[in-house]
């Protein structure tokens, strides 16, 4: 079994849903901006949405026929993408503070939520296609991403794709996962007592001028 990684977050998020022999390696969390980056591009419209409303609230209030009683309540809901973009990012900060990635001797874990707490879990022999993948942004703080097929299909019969997301050290973090999942799989198909001795097959490499 492949060593685990010193983990800089406490397991104890997780401790309702380990099993009794289960050994939890490694507990990650998201870079902050890298995680609420998704909501920026509607915070900036947002702004320039209420900037626009703010000018026509302003002009409003110079009205003296009375019309602003009746345009005011109307401005507050047109103004929705702007307050709304706002309580965007503060959920995004409540999720990211909720938000803890783990993986066992056993299973990878998910704990997401803004307000209440979800946690998911994946058994290695569902878990396919891992991959690292480092984007500009992430490059900048050190951080990358570890994505894999969870095995759950959707309606349209595609596969449900889940993410470890901007998380320190991706690259040694996916390696020791894959590590796990080959020894798991290998456990499962291969067990301990059927194993023989010596297996000549095992680590041998293609030669070109092997073929028959």
């Amino acid at each position: 079994m492949s060593e685990p990684l010193v983990s800089d977050y406490s397991t104890e998020m997780f401790e309702q849903v380990r099993d009794k022999n289960e050994t939890i390696y490694w507990v990650g969390k998201p870079n902050p901006f890298c995680f609420m980056i998704g909501g920026i591009p509607f915070l900036i419209i947002g702004m320039v949405w209420g900037c626009i409303d703010f000018a026509l609230f302003m002009s409003t209030l110079h009205n003296q026929d009375g019309s602003q009683f009746f345009i005011i309540p109307f401005l507050m809901l047109h103004s929705f993408p702007c307050w709304g973009s706002w309580l965007y990012m503060v959920w995004l900060w409540l999720a990211h503070n909720r938000t803890f990635y783990a993986y066992s001797n056993r299973r990878l874990m998910l704990q997401t939520g803004a307000i209440g707490t979800d946690i998911k879990t994946f058994d290695y022999s569902k878990v396919t296609n891992l991959e690292v993948t480092v984007g500009p942004i992430e490059k900048m703080f050190s951080v990358g991403s570890i994505r894999f097929n969870t095995g759950v299909m959707t309606n349209r019969g595609q596969a449900v794709v889940t993410y470890f997301k901007a998380i320190q050290d991706p690259y040694d973090v996916f390696k020791k996962i894959k590590g796990i999942s080959v020894d798991i799989r290998t456990d499962e198909n291969y067990p301990n007592a059927l194993r023989p001795d010596t297996n000549p097959g095992y680590k041998t490499k293609y030669k070109p001028d092997d073929r028959s």
